[in-house]
């Protein structure tokens, strides 16, 4: 057997793969943090994460540092590391960004969009519709930031899909709070705004997808500003 065969097949000590350890780690925090299972602020402890997935600390030392470059989680000053916090404080200027971005991203796609990119498009949605369909909360958060980055990409302009990608990446954990103010029951004229989108694009009229891009972004940013102004504190049953 050559070296570079032994290598491919190589494995661990528990069955995996070589390099597959990383990405199980990666994938798994990725989905708990996005999910909001692991809260921010959660610490995240290297010895606990390698008993949990019975592998060295060295895979999960490198799935930790994917995480950190996304901003999922925080290394501090000693050492510690914690689940990144959801920036509350500059959440309003994220909106007015992700506003923008949805505005003219659209009126790019609109302007540019090819009979490729609209059957594209429509696959993405399709997807998307399924996973409301589904109520599967993670998968609407993935299908539609799917959804949104191939209107990009139909615009053409590679300095706003590369913003847009990562204001939708930023705005992962802020998602999964809109699907919670709904229980994950996304109401049916909420995915047919999809549609509406599309339609506007496959019409090339610039102006209408303007204007449904941007009504789209306002119900969800209203949405999700209602949902964490709201006061969801229980009753001690407390006299005082």
């Amino acid at each position: 057997m050559s070296t570079a065969s032994s290598v491919t097949g190589a494995k661990s000590k528990n069955g995996r793969k070589r390099g597959s350890g990383v990405a199980v780690v990666y994938e798994t925090l990725r989905r708990e943090i996005i999910d909001l299972t692991l809260a921010p602020g959660s610490p995240i402890d290297e010895v606990q994460l390698s008993e949990r997935f019975e592998m060295s600390r060295t895979p999960v030392r490198e799935a930790l540092v994917r995480l950190a470059a996304e901003n999922l989680i925080t290394i501090l000053t000693n050492r510690a590391t914690v689940v990144s916090q959801i920036d509350f404080v500059n959440m309003p200027a994220f909106f007015d960004a992700l506003t923008l971005m949805y505005r003219v991203t659209t009126r790019g796609a609109a302007e540019n969009r090819t009979e490729a990119d609209l059957e594209k498009i429509r696959k993405l949605q399709a997807a998307f519709a399924r996973s409301v369909e589904s109520s599967d909360a993670l998968e609407m958060i993935s299908t539609n930031r799917d959804f949104h980055y191939g209107i990009a990409e139909a615009g053409r302009n590679k300095y706003y899909i590369n913003l847009f990608a990562q204001l939708l990446d930023d705005g992962l954990r802020i998602l999964r709070l809109y699907y919670s103010s709904f229980n994950d029951e996304l109401p049916p004229e909420y995915v047919t705004e999809h549609d509406d989108l599309i339609d506007a694009i496959a019409r090339q009229d610039v102006e209408a997808a303007d204007k449904l891009a941007l009504a789209h972004a306002d119900q969800i940013v209203k949405q999700i500003q209602s949902y964490v102004a709201a006061d969801r504190r229980t009753s001690t049953g407390l006299s005082l």
